[in-house]
C-alpha cells in the first residue's frame, strides 16, 4: 500500500476509534427525556379553556408532547370549526421550532427568518402557542384558537390563555 494511503487509511481508523471516546458520554447512543403525563397535559389545556371563558371567549385548546403529537384537545362548546386544527398547529409549531408562535411570527415580519418556515406543513406563525418547558427542557407545546387577536401577535388573547394553562402546571413542571 502506498504511503499516503497508509496514513490516511491510519487517519481513518483512529478517527472512527476515538470519536466515542471524545465525546463522552453524550454521544452514548441513547438519551433520557422528559415527558408530560397525560393529567398534566389535560390540565394545562382545561385552565386554558378556562381563562378564555372567564375573558368571554369560546375556544379550542390542544397540548402536544415535545414530538409534537396531541396529548390533550378541548373545543369549547361555541368555538369555531377551524379552532381545533389551528390550535394543534400553534402547539405543534412552538414545540417544534421551540420558540412562541408569536415571537415566529415577528421573526418572520422582521425578516430574520427566511419566508418559506411558514410554508413548512403544519407550521402556524400567529400568535397563541406556547412551548411548555419542564427544568430547561422542552416537554411540548399548548396552542389555544378562537379569542380575537391583540394590538399585535406578541399580546394576542390566544396567547394569555395559554400561559394561563401553563402557569396551571407551573409547580408540577419544576418539581415534578
Amino acid at each position: 500500500m502506498p504511503g499516503y494511503l497508509t496514513t490516511a487509511f491510519t487517519y481513518i481508523i483512529f478517527s472512527a476509534l476515538s470519536a466515542p471516546l471524545a465525546y463522552g458520554d453524550d454521544n452514548a447512543g441513547m438519551f433520557s427525556s422528559r415527558s408530560m403525563s397525560v393529567e398534566t397535559a389535560a390540565k394545562a389545556a382545561w385552565q386554558a379553556l378556562l381563562e378564555c371563558r372567564k375573558r368571554g371567549y369560546s375556544i379550542a385548546v390542544a397540548v402536544v408532547d415535545r414530538g409534537g403529537n396531541v396529548q390533550a384537545l378541548y373545543r369549547d362548546r361555541f368555538a369555531g370549526p377551524h379552532t381545533p386544527e389551528t390550535s394543534i398547529r400553534k402547539a405543534w409549531t412552538a414545540a417544534s421550532f421551540r420558540q412562541s408562535t408569536a415571537d415566529l411570527a415577528g421573526l418572520l415580519t422582521e425578516g430574520t427568518i427566511p419566508h418559506q418556515v411558514q410554508h413548512n406543513p403544519g407550521a402556524l406563525l400567529v400568535g397563541g402557542g406556547l412551548i411548555i418547558q419542564s427544568q430547561g427542557e422542552v416537554v411540548g407545546g399548548i396552542g389555544v384558537s378562537g379569542a380575537p387577536p391583540g394590538k399585535s401577535e406578541r399580546d394576542s388573547i390566544d396567547g394569555a390563555c395559554a400561559q394561563a394553562g401553563i402557569n396551571a402546571i407551573g409547580e408540577i413542571l419544576e418539581f415534578d
